[in-house]
């Protein structure tokens, strides 16, 4: 005699995989919510340790002008550059199966590149805490994707 066990709905919640009862739709876009949020929160922490608390003199040269970091615009660019990379998983994840893997090298290589941001700090410690700040928005997203990410099923042969 064979007998079936089906999952309840809420058995997710209840483990805390992020999962509704009503599907993973729920959860996915709960959590892509929290990185969103999540990734500024972490920059502006990292802003908050070093400039007001240790001092960092967190300046940049661009252009030939030396422009002050300041909260603001530690928000702004983390919720935006969250908000582009977000946006590029849900573009990727209705044209492809590899939505995943393409958009985890697509977001390694822009973090490489803007990794050369932080160059312009003009001094040690503006350039550590500027690099702190972008690793722990893709941190974040990183995060975020390799749990939410949708998975499709590999195409099978006939």
């Amino acid at each position: 005699m064979t007998t079936s066990r089906t999952t309840p709905p809420d058995v997710h919640a209840a483990h805390g995989d992020g999962q509704s009862g009503d599907g993973t739709r729920k959860g996915r876009a709960g959590r892509r919510l929290t990185a969103l949020l999540l990734a500024p929160a972490a920059a502006l922490a990292v802003w908050a340790v070093a400039d007001p608390l240790l001092g960092v003199d967190l300046r940049v040269v661009t252009g030939g002008a030396t422009t002050r970091v300041g909260p603001a615009a530690v928000l702004a660019t983390a919720f935006a550059a969250a908000l582009l990379g977000l946006g590029l998983l849900a573009a990727l994840e209705r044209l492809t199966a590899q939505a995943r893997t393409i958009w985890t090298i697509t977001a390694a290589a822009v973090l490489v590149v803007s990794l050369a941001g932080p160059l312009g700090g003009v001094t040690t410690g503006a350039k550590v805490t500027l690099a702190c700040m972008h690793l722990v928005v893709a941190a974040a997203l990183f995060g975020v994707v390799a749990a939410t990410a949708r998975r499709r099923d590999a195409p099978q042969d006939s």
